[in-house]
């Protein structure tokens, strides 16, 4: 049974960060006490907020007049009170990045839609990058933060700033995994440089076959890689380890893969990579859930697609931290729909709580 004084708690901190996010208040003709209410039924549906709400303009109209920003550090303001009551920031977290997407249907134009094929009608895509947590003794695999990606973005760049911004919320950083499209050197060198730890899965490349073509099946060879990064008109030395892994047995598969590695963790080779890597999956897991509380939307705003991806995200680090035992995420989403109706037919109650995590 869903606890419903929980469920109170979490719609007005729901309200509360629409509230932080676009810059309103009580005192202004609409808050996040009137827009919270649409945003629930359509993520409980799966749809437009023009179909289940009159309130579609005005919040489209709230959500261009503000920052990004605004809503980067209204979720960050929340991931901040659960570190605090999770002791996110006394314990070691392992770390994965990756990017998801939205679909988008229309005239690709600017630098927030990035081209896509056109088949099934979908001709472009708004990304967003998501740092999370997967940690094998902590729980609460949460999103930490997500931003949102323009094309010609730096991987280096706004992961390190997604880095800087979270730094405070946790513990010291294990390891951070990176799938194959995060293998850069412009990336592995700046993590040296601030001393972040990674994995990165590496692409299939000719000139990496010499090494793996004479190994043995189950052979694991490591060799120290130095490698060169142009930046700013100037190059800089970089160097990192190597990991060649010959045949591995996958279980799930039934089938033998070779494997590459780079790292700039030496004692990371002492441990089972693959496993260690394989724990990267856990954000796609997250990826899928959240895709239950999708909105659909046709805007072509980057502060609209990024302002409702939060929201969702939002409901996913709810029911992570404080409903997973209890519910599926879908029953979740069903009841705080009902939760959050309930508290517009009766105000007074919804404003005797506190928020709080």
């Amino acid at each position: 049974m869903i606890n419903h004084e929980q469920l109170v708690l979490s719609c007005n901190i729901l309200r509360h960060f629409i509230n932080e996010s676009l810059g309103l208040d009580r005192s202004k003709n609409v808050s996040g006490f009137e827009l919270c209410e649409p945003l629930l039924d359509a993520v409980a549906y799966n749809t437009y907020i023009e179909t289940v709400s009159n309130k579609a303009d005005i919040l489209y109209l709230r959500i261009k007049e503000s920052l990004s920003e605004m809503t980067t550090y209204s979720y960050l303001n929340y991931i901040s009170r659960l570190s605090k009551k999770l002791e996110l920031n006394e314990k070691k977290v392992m770390l994965a990045f990756d990017y998801t997407d939205e679909d988008f249907y229309g005239d690709v134009q600017g630098f927030d839609i990035h081209g896509w094929t056109g088949k099934e009608g979908i001709t472009g895509k708004f990304k967003f990058l998501t740092c999370s947590i997967i940690s094998d003794d902590i729980p609460e695999k949460i999103p930490l933060i997500s931003l949102p990606i323009q094309i010609g973005h730096y991987k280096s760049s706004v992961i390190i700033d997604c880095l800087s911004k979270i730094k405070s919320y946790i513990g010291e950083i294990d390891l951070i995994l990176f799938d194959r499209g995060f293998y850069d050197k412009d990336l592995m060198y700046e993590l040296t440089k601030l001393n972040y730890p990674y994995l990165i899965f590496v692409p299939k490349h000719q000139d990496k076959q010499s090494i793996l073509y004479p190994m043995e099946a189950g052979e694991e060879i490591a060799i120290y890689n130095e490698f060169t990064v142009n930046k700013n008109q100037s190059k800089y030395p970089g160097e990192n380890i190597l990991v060649f892994l010959k045949q591995i047995y996958d279980k799930k598969s039934e089938k033998n893969y070779d494997w590459v590695f780079a790292t700039n963790v030496e004692e990371v080779l002492l441990e089972n990579l693959v496993i260690t890597y394989k724990k990267r999956w856990r954000i796609e897991t997250q990826f899928r859930v959240q895709d239950e509380a999708r909105i659909k939307c046709k805007s072509k705003e980057m502060k609209v697609r990024y302002f409702l991806f939060l929201f969702e995200q939002m409901l996913q680090t709810m029911w992570i931290c404080f409903y997973k035992n209890e519910c599926s995420f879908k029953q979740f989403l069903i009841e705080i729909k009902k939760t959050g109706k309930s508290l517009t037919e009766n105000p007074k109650r919804s404003y005797s709580k506190r928020v709080k995590a």
